[in-house]
């Protein structure tokens, strides 16, 4: 019986460990019951008990608020769909983001595998149903050169700005400047249009890569522009945000000082100067 093309032991490994039965990976990989549990044992992976099903708040993504604003927001920018699985995965360095978007998500910490070729922590979330309330946003496998700006409602928009910035965003270290890149043109001219509406002082910039891609670069510059959108942004959170990205645009803020001093007392600060 054999593999079907694109199937690595690596994707049956995690479908594996995501609790599919082996009735339902039999289909998607072409392997027999025993061709599945052969690579297991080639893996090292204890198949004695059977993997508990992971949860998940399947209703996340279908009532706004601020934590699923700011966890959309992430997504839309480091996440990512899988086309022949029924999960979704978040990236992210800061093992501390991850963790909240488990907690809000109410799901499982369930890091995908790591080796030579994967060093970034990877959170995967099971959920069919997870996966077509994201489409109902327009986010698809691949999405990056297609995804649109989402009907985010007026209150909950700067949550979900701020998990863009979270999540494909650069700050200058002294505090100047910022940028959200994309691949997504549509995504990119609606995000300008938002920092237009705060009167931030905006622009957006456009290359293509080596390999044909389209990159949009969204900017907000200024002394004074950067610590406004950062009390725009930072108005509705309650500690889910990367640190430096707000350590850096507040700076020049003098209603932000007791936060920077706050950060330099505690040891918060010693991993942000590792950053």
């Amino acid at each position: 019986m054999p593999r079907n093309p694109g199937v690595t032991d690596e994707m049956i490994i995690e479908m594996y460990k995501a609790g599919m039965p082996y009735k339902e990976m039999e289909p998607i990989v072409g392997l027999s019951n025993r061709a599945i549990r052969n690579v297991m044992y080639k893996h090292g992976v204890d198949i004695r008990k059977p993997p508990r099903k992971h949860k998940v708040n399947e209703d996340f993504f279908k009532i706004w608020t601020h934590e699923m604003a700011w966890v959309l927001g992430l997504f839309v920018t480091d996440g990512h769909v899988n086309k022949k699985l029924q999960n979704i995965s978040f990236a992210q360095k800061d093992e501390r983001i991850l963790r909240l978007i488990a907690k809000y998500m109410e799901a499982d910490y369930v890091l995908a595998s790591t080796g030579s070729t994967r060093l970034t922590p990877i959170l995967l979330i099971n959920s069919k149903e997870i996966k077509k309330d994201l489409e109902k946003f327009g986010i698809f496998p691949n999405k990056s050169l297609t995804v649109p700006f989402p009907d985010v409602p007026e209150e909950f928009l700067p949550s979900f700005v701020r998990g863009v910035i979270d999540g494909d965003g650069w700050v200058q270290k002294r505090g100047y400047v910022m940028n959200v890149t994309s691949g997504s043109q549509c995504f990119a001219e609606e995000l300008l249009l938002v920092f237009q509406a705060w009167g931030l002082r905006s622009e957006i910039t456009h290359q293509v890569t080596k390999t044909g891609n389209p990159i949009y670069r969204v900017w907000v510059k200024g002394k004074q522009n950067l610590p406004r959108l950062a009390e725009i942004i930072y108005k509705h959170q309650i500690g889910n945000y990367i640190t430096y990205k707000r350590m850096n645009m507040s700076q020049h803020s003098k209603e932000q000082m007791m936060f920077l001093e706050y950060l330099l007392n505690h040891k918060e600060f010693e991993l942000i100067n590792k950053l």
